[in-house]
């Protein structure tokens, strides 16, 4: 289960402006009926980067200096809407590995976490601060640390939280249940072979 850890996510940002940001705005209703989420990635945003385009304005999933970043830092309330694990889905397919805000909603944090996406909310001042850092500089690295509970940038210093048990299944891996079956998966043969449904075929 080594593989499954999520303990640091470091590497360049980028920032995504507002709050409210909600699960269609991120992933389209009209992609949902993918049978597989491969491919997703390339329809993340896709009607607000249109609208960008249209007004002659580049979207920060559009912007080629922007592509390589691993930390997304987001506003207050992000992901509300409907549930939709194709929102978090696509944003982890894309190449984005933490996600920093000043809150989330609870559906899309869960269903980040079923994923290995961690969701960490830092203060409003530090939000702030950690936005202008980064909008600055397209290249600057930006460290989430589960384990010490912090999100750096340069000298910025900014305190995470988050549920401890989301925090725990994270950094041990237990976020990947299949992950945890495969490991083993012998008892899962034998539990499997003392169930009738499952052998009286």
């Amino acid at each position: 289960m080594s593989d499954s850890r999520v303990s640091l996510v470091a590497g360049p940002a980028m920032v995504l402006p507002g709050d409210d940001i909600d699960t269609d705005r991120i992933m389209p209703a009209r992609f949902l009926k993918a049978v597989t989420f491969e491919g997703l990635e390339s329809h993340l945003f896709e009607d607000d980067r249109k609208e960008a385009a249209s007004r002659g304005l580049t979207h920060v999933f559009d912007e080629a200096s922007r592509r390589t970043a691993r930390v997304l830092v987001v506003g207050r309330n992000f992901g509300c809407g409907s549930s939709r694990e194709h929102a978090p889905q696509a944003i982890r397919r894309w190449g984005i590995r933490a996600v920093v805000g000043e809150s989330f909603a609870e559906i899309f944090f869960g269903n980040s976490l079923m994923m290995g996406l961690p969701c960490v909310t830092i203060s409003a001042a530090d939000a702030a601060q950690l936005r202008s850092a980064v909008e600055s500089d397209s290249a600057a690295p930006v460290a989430v640390d589960l384990e010490a509970g912090t999100v750096t940038a340069g000298g910025l210093v900014c305190r995470t939280s988050m549920p401890e048990s989301a925090r725990q299944a994270l950094i041990s891996g237990a976020w990947d249940a299949t992950g945890i079956l495969l490991a083993d998966y012998d008892v899962v043969r034998r539990v499997a072979a003392s169930l009738p449904y499952v052998t009286g075929f």
